[in-house]
């Protein structure tokens, strides 16, 4: 691999561990936008800081979990060893990579910090360093517990996140006492990344809208508030006569005291078309409706149709086992991480890739009332006004996101 000029803050994330006015920081936080080449120079000057101050010594590399970490840090930093004079035999199945250089030699194991479970995985270690990737995204007990894995003389704490909430643990406990936790913050924008080309940038700039802009592009720990969906228009996103599709596929959100919604979708030329709903309000009518009655109006919204996948809400068990015993449908239940989620059904929304038929008015209608919670502290959508949104949300990570291979429809129509 070959290097283009660093930037001043890049630089800084590389080297602060060699420079005196920093020499004696205990921890270096980078956090900013997206792309602005934070991730790999950390992992360059970890790996240096390393190489450099310790020999037969074991450090951590987290990410959220070991695929991501191996896909975002360490398949780009080990394009890099070579071009820093390293060498490394990676232990794929052991999960960890051992580097040397000049008779030094150390070990550099992989960990994923997805839920509060994952601490067990690392306690009991002792540890000369952590590099924590999207720490923002992993349970502060994992972090805590890492971070005292860290008991080696000399030892050091690197941590990069891009911005969440400005409640967030991570940003009042670290960022915002940065100081007292005698850690170095430094923060990115794209424009510290002199190998992101003018066009590159404008073009992630479209990507984000509302609070995701906030935070990916400009790099603010900004709140959620007002509407979820501000891109949202009606003028824009709406049709009167559907296209002719190829393919199709419904999405449920069950409810028997809430409401239950469902969507037909179409494809047609990379864009889905939600066609039809059916949307029971048992308080609105007056009476619940049973498993049965909801998969006789799931017949009737597939029609002639054939859909190739019936997606539903994950907690809908008993409406998940009516479906199969049925026999007619294939069906798989939803990804359902809620703000992931919400920002891709956002980037689906700006890059007009989802359409939405005027007869679908409840969910016409809850686009409009679907906004955050400004008591929660956090990034949770108001519980209310939700339905079609749940099953919008479904379809866009269990289908949108898996669509550009076409693998996921044919591992699930061949179950």
């Amino acid at each position: 691999m070959k290097f283009k000029t660093f930037s001043s803050k890049q630089k800084l994330a590389i080297s602060w561990w060699n420079i005196k006015k920093y020499r004696g920081k205990d921890a270096v936080i980078c956090d900013g936008s997206v792309r602005s080449g934070k991730t790999l120079c950390m992992s360059i000057g970890f790996v240096s800081w390393a190489m450099t101050q310790f020999s037969g010594q074991s450090f951590a590399l987290c990410g959220k979990t070991i695929t991501s970490l191996r896909r975002n840090l360490v398949d780009p930093l080990l394009g890099t060893l070579g071009a820093m004079g390293l060498s490394y035999i990676e232990k794929i199945s052991k999960n960890y990579i051992e580097i040397s250089m000049a008779g030094r030699k150390n070990r550099f194991y992989f960990f994923g910090g997805r839920d509060e479970g994952s601490a067990s995985l690392i306690q009991g270690m002792t540890l000369a360093g952590i590099l924590m990737d999207e720490v923002a995204l992993m349970p502060r007990s994992f972090v805590e517990q890492a971070a005292a894995r860290c008991s080696v003389e000399g030892s050091k704490l690197w941590f990069n996140c891009n911005p969440e909430n400005p409640y967030h643990w991570f940003y009042r406990e670290w960022i915002k006492k940065a100081r007292e936790k005698n850690a170095l913050y430094i923060h990115f924008t794209m424009n510290d990344n002199p190998s992101l080309s003018e066009s590159i940038r404008k073009r992630y700039e479209m990507l984000y809208s509302g609070v995701f802009y906030e935070r990916f592009v400009l790099g603010k720990w900004t709140a959620a508030s007002g509407a979820v969906y501000q891109m949202f228009n009606e003028d824009k996103h709406t049709f009167d006569s559907p296209p002719e599709c190829d393919r199709f596929v419904i999405s449920c959100d069950y409810g028997t005291v809430n409401p239950a919604s469902f969507g037909l979708w179409g494809h047609c030329g990379g864009i889905w078309y939600r066609l039809k709903e059916y949307y029971y309000d048992s308080k609105r009518e007056g009476i619940s409706r049973t498993d049965e009655e909801h998969y006789e109006a799931l017949q009737l919204l597939a029609g002639d149709l054939k859909p190739e996948l019936i997606i539903v809400d994950p907690s809908a068990a008993s409406f998940i086992e009516c479906i199969k015993r049925h026999g007619k449908f294939n069906v798989i239940p939803a990804k359902n991480d809620v703000l992931w989620g919400i920002r891709k059904v956002s980037d689906a929304l700006k890059n007009g890739r989802l359409m939405f038929s005027k007869e679908c008015t409840d969910c016409l209608r809850e686009f409009s009332l679907y906004c955050w919670s400004e008591k929660s502290g956090g990034d949770v959508p108001v519980k209310e006004n939700d339905h079609a949104m749940d099953d919008v949300r479904y379809f866009v990570t269990s289908v949108l996101e898996n669509n550009e291979t076409d693998s996921f429809f044919v591992a699930s129509v061949s179950r």
